[in-house]
């Protein structure tokens, strides 16, 4: 399996940056696909999950509302992460991971990750 997250770039507060994270070597049925996040000198961090299964998505509380998770209909190995009313604190670089899965894993059970990508939200 691999992961290819795309779509980082610098915005200002307020605005939007739509992340996508293309997927290959899906071989199961299922798979649940995460989005972290790792800010300078922070620990990484949980932020949505997309399950296949059942096309069910969850959110950290800091982007609950903010953030959308989906597949891409078209390419269903194209999952993305539609980022509104950004705020400083958003700053980090993104990763996409995957594990084939029935519903959204806890962070450790993520098999296989992607590179990062970079969004900086300033003005």
């Amino acid at each position: 399996v691999q992961l290819q997250a795309s779509g980082g770039g610098t915005v200002q507060p307020g605005g939007s940056l739509r992340l996508s994270c293309a997927a290959s070597g899906f071989t199961e049925d299922y798979y649940a696909v995460g989005w972290f996040r790792q800010a300078p000198g922070k620990e990484r961090e949980w932020v949505s999950c997309f399950s296949s299964s059942d096309g069910s998505t969850l959110y950290a509380d800091s982007v609950k509302g903010r953030f959308t998770v989906s597949r891409d209909n078209a390419k269903n190995t194209l999952y993305l992460l539609q980022m509104n009313s950004l705020k400083p604190e958003d700053t980090a670089v993104y990763y996409c991971a995957a594990v084939p899965y029935y519903g959204c894993p806890l962070e450790y059970e993520y098999r296989y990750w992607g590179q990062g990508t970079l969004v900086t939200v300033s003005s």
